[in-house]
């Protein structure tokens, strides 16, 4: 899903509540690969010395669902959430798909016991950027622990609210609260971020009905959101067999089995479809 083309990675949340009780959630494309994470409480970070590589594309094939794209009204300070194109309204993509690529998805590897450490954080740190009301990045893998809520909107109030998705892949998600935070002005607040039993985190504005993302916080570091082109890659791991999943908070998950020989490299695509 591309921010600039779109106008899209900031809002889509109105329809939370009917998509939490389907158990899908409507997400521009959104989707993860799911290579082991939050299974293994024990994760033990190790050197990898013949690690192998996991590569691949999500795709999606055939008609759009009817309701793919979407315009949502700004309906509060139009002066900042709206400033750059004054349409009044922000045009949501639930299902982001250009040249066969199903952008905003998450891949990652279920339950695996120990790997490679987690690389150090984008700018010394795990943020989420409230900008011309929108959540930037709008999706991110991120490591539990501290992370930083910035807001920079001058003159806006942001209420961030963050839930922990459980029950995600049994199409029945139950939103456990985590994370609620006002920010009547610009600044930043730290919050611990600490999940129980699922990864997926849902995030949005309490305020403004249009600003939406997404998280993902694994135990381990398996975990990466796709490229506009689809394509992800997973480096540097151990040798054995595995089970690759890939959520799209909208379509839901695919999952496929897999073996890493030492130094090897397995490709496992997705292909996706709408739903009956």
């Amino acid at each position: 899903m591309s921010d600039t083309s779109r106008n899209v990675r900031g809002g889509w949340w109105r329809k939370r509540s009917a998509l939490m009780a389907g158990g899908t959630l409507g997400l521009s494309t959104f989707l993860i690969v799911t290579l082991g994470m939050n299974a293994s409480k024990g994760y033990k970070e190790m050197a990898v010395t013949d690690g192998g590589r996991i590569t691949g594309k999500v795709t999606f094939t055939g008609e759009l669902p009817d309701d793919a794209v979407e315009q949502i009204t700004i309906n509060k300070n139009p002066e900042v959430c709206d400033a750059a194109q004054s349409l009044g309204y922000r045009e949501v993509t639930w299902v982001d798909v250009e040249d066969g690529a199903l952008r905003g998805c998450f891949v990652f590897i279920h339950k695996i016991k120990e790997g490679k450490p987690w690389p150090p954080p984008p700018d010394g740190e795990y943020s989420i950027l409230q900008e011309g009301c929108r959540f930037r990045p709008w999706a991110q893998v991120v490591k539990q622990g501290d992370i930083h809520i910035r807001h920079a909107d001058e003159g806006v109030q942001h209420n961030i609210n963050m839930v922990e998705l459980i029950g995600v892949e049994k199409k029945r998600a139950v939103a456990r609260p985590m994370i609620n935070r006002n920010q009547p002005e610009p600044g930043v607040a730290i919050e611990e971020l600490k999940t129980v039993r699922s990864p997926h985190i849902k995030i949005n504005c309490e305020v403004h009905n249009f600003m939406f993302g997404f998280l993902m916080a694994p135990t381990h570091p398996y975990a990466v959101v796709v490229g506009e082109d689809g394509s992800y890659s997973l480096e540097n791991v151990p040798p054995g067999k595995y089970t690759v999943k890939c959520w799209h908070p909208r379509l839901g998950v695919q999952k496929t089995k897999l073996t890493i020989e030492p130094n090897g490299e397995v490709e496992a695509n997705f292909e996706y479809s709408k739903p009956e």
